[in-house]
């Protein structure tokens, strides 16, 4: 967008020039006396414009808003202070300026005073460095501190900052989104980083965990067949939000709605990861795969009461959040501790932004939204008919053709899967995987119930008229078990997330094949690679849109550990070493996957779920028979 269409006159600063004050240099700044602008509300975040950046951000109950700037991440000291007065600088709830001479990798922050009343749902702290919203980048000092930002005070030295990012400067070289139909789409569940972490990943150890170390591994994503990869959230996100001594290693733990996370960039510079991130992108899709992100629009890193100040909570928190009816807490429908108020305008235009944002300037193909279940709550937490901000996103035109895929259930039991709204919404299958699972380890009754996931679940999406790729099928994700695991424990063993193994599902539906965990017992590990080939040929041959989790062709394990959250160790990274060790149920997988797209590219829909009923009905009488333990497929 030009300056002259943002403010409708040739010269912006001209344009801008009829509010303009002098800034008087403070004592924490020292900074020179120099001439800014009042600015603009429109467009929200750090908008780069020909002689230097408009800033806005919204704060309804703000008295004061300062704008910091800082010449390195881990600054105790702004370079310089803008104060932003409430005559000239804010329209509305908008506070704004224009900053002349300022370009792109500027690093920002905002402080914003009012009151501190917890009652009222007010938290204000007047000296907390706060990211921007709507910031399109992050930066975090090595000395980021969660505690200090939870602590009342400045944190000018620990806090996350946000980076000005000019959107248009890049180089797509003709890239757009592959818009490939969801009838010929698989697709690989992987984590940015655990994917090149493990030294055996060949990646060189500056590059291992990053996105250009992703870059290096796509020729063996096109080697195995899939065509799209669902990246765990890359929005930046707070590592620090885990028990003490571990990190946050899934990134279910947002405080940038923008802004890739800075983590798993090589480049240390304040652009790096933004740059880098269109690079993962482009360069997947020049290998004909679809980038599909996990996002997490439900809930923020900022948690409950006690939690840290970081954005949101700082400038409107009132706003942001769904509060309690004392609105000294948080509703916790996600289970982390607060609750994003999806259906608030202010809040659902954030959203809506985000996601533009992402296709527009990311190219990403696709969306699957964490918990989708929240955004169909009201204001206080009630199931909304018709929620306005999934209506927004189904009919943005914008987005039209992008994938949008709902986990269609929430932490407080809201379960939407078969019902979810909308004409455009795929959901993620969790009946799928339980029956599957339940059918392979031989519980009674349960042929007839994977006849129905086998096409299609037609007892759950028939009443639709929806195209059969409405299931995203799936037998495991991060959450939960690996497919190696799920042939391998009996039970959960989560003792290293440090809360003596009270975390996590312990209904996982497994079953060990006779011995818990490792073994070296011939037999045990035949019926292991047996049972985790009925799983796979049962996911690859039915109705639906599959999705494999990262390692399941090569039998990666998590050692029992069904939620790796904290775990940025071997026992989430992905160890190449297994490729060799199981190179058969990577060829089964691998073929399944070829032969799977060619049927459905020649029209064959139906031969998925019809031969997988054929071949189930002349055991049916066998399998019911056989010991609990060992029916399946053979």
């Amino acid at each position: 967008m030009s300056d002259e269409e943002l403010f409708g006159r040739r010269n912006a600063p001209t344009a801008l020039r009829a509010g303009f004050e002098e800034i008087e240099p403070d004592a924490e700044s020292r900074a020179s006396q120099r001439l800014v602008d009042r600015g603009r509300s429109f467009p929200l975040g750090a908008t780069v414009l020909a002689e230097g950046v408009n800033f806005s951000v919204f704060s309804r109950q703000a008295s004061r808003v300062d704008l910091l700037l800082f010449d390195d991440a881990a600054d105790t000291h702004p370079a310089r202070v803008i104060e932003l007065d409430a005559r000239t600088h804010r329209t509305y709830h908008y506070w704004h300026v224009f900053v002349p001479g300022i370009r792109r990798g500027q690093i920002y922050a905002y402080r914003a005073d009012g009151p501190f009343d917890p009652g009222r749902g007010l938290r204000f702290d007047p000296a907390k460095a706060l990211l921007d919203p709507y910031g399109r980048g992050v930066v975090v000092p090595d000395g980021y501190s969660r505690h200090g930002a939870s602590q009342y005070g400045e944190n000018n030295a620990i806090a996350m900052k946000s980076v000005v990012v000019d959107p248009d400067v890049y180089d797509w070289e003709g890239d757009a989104p592959l818009r490939r139909p969801f009838a010929t789409t698989v697709i690989y569940e992987m984590h940015v980083a655990g994917f090149t972490r493990h030294p055996s990943s060949g990646v060189a150890p500056e590059r291992r965990g990053t996105y250009v170390g992703m870059i290096e591994k796509i020729p063996y994503l096109q080697d195995l067949g899939i065509t799209a990869v669902e990246l765990l959230p890359v929005f930046q996100f707070d590592r620090q939000d885990c028990p003490s001594g571990l990190v946050n290693y899934w990134g279910y733990s947002p405080v940038s709605f923008f802004a890739p996370h800075a983590g798993y960039s090589s480049r240390k510079d304040p652009l790096g990861s933004v740059d880098e991130f269109r690079d993962l992108v482009k360069a997947l899709h020049r290998a004909g795969i679809e980038v599909i992100l996990d996002v997490v629009y439900n809930h923020t890193a900022e948690g409950n009461a006690e939690g840290p100040t970081l954005c949101f909570r700082g400038l409107a928190n009132e706003i942001y959040y769904i509060l309690d009816n004392d609105r000294a807490h948080y509703a916790n429908y996600s289970g982390t501790g607060n609750t994003l108020n999806a259906n608030q305008s202010i809040v659902r235009r954030m959203i809506l932004d985000s996601l533009r944002y992402w296709v527009e300037h990311m190219h990403v193909d696709g969306f699957r939204f964490d918990l989708a279940s929240i955004l169909a709550r009201d204001e206080t937490g009630r199931p909304l008919e018709n929620p306005p901000v999934l209506w927004d996103i189904e009919s943005d035109p914008v987005l039209a053709g992008t994938k949008l895929i709902a986990e269609a259930w929430d932490a407080a039991g809201l379960y939407q899967v078969g019902s979810f709204i909308g004409d455009s919404w795929k959901e993620w299958n969790g009946q799928f995987r339980d029956d599957v699972r339940r059918f392979v380890k031989g519980d009674s009754g349960t042929v007839r119930l994977l006849a129905q996931r086998a096409l299609g679940s037609p007892d759950i999406f028939g009443h639709q008229e929806r195209e059969p790729e409405q299931s995203i099928n799936f037998v495991s994700c991060h959450d939960g078990f690996t497919l190696n695991d799920l042939v391998s424990y009996n039970d959960k063993h989560n003792e290293a997330n440090g809360e003596g193994n009270r975390d996590g599902s312990g209904t996982n539906l497994s079953w060990n094949c006779g011995v818990e965990g490792l073994t070296e017992d011939p037999a045990v590990e035949q019926l292991r690679r047996r049972q985790a080939k009925n799983l796979i040929v049962i996911l690859l041959t039915s109705i639906g849109t599959p999705m494999l989790q990262m390692g399941d062709e090569m039998r990666r394990t998590q050692w029992g550990n069904s939620n790796a959250y904290c775990q940025d160790n071997e026992v989430s990274w992905l160890d190449w070493r297994l490729l060799h060790r199981h190179r058969d149920l990577h060829q089964f997988v691998r073929k399944l996957i070829a032969h799977r797209l060619r049927l459905l590219s020649a029209g064959h829909e139906e031969s998925f779920g019809l031969s997988l009923n054929q071949l189930l009905r002349p055991r049916r009488n066998r399998l019911a028979r056989r010991p609990a333990r060992q029916a399946g497929l053979e």
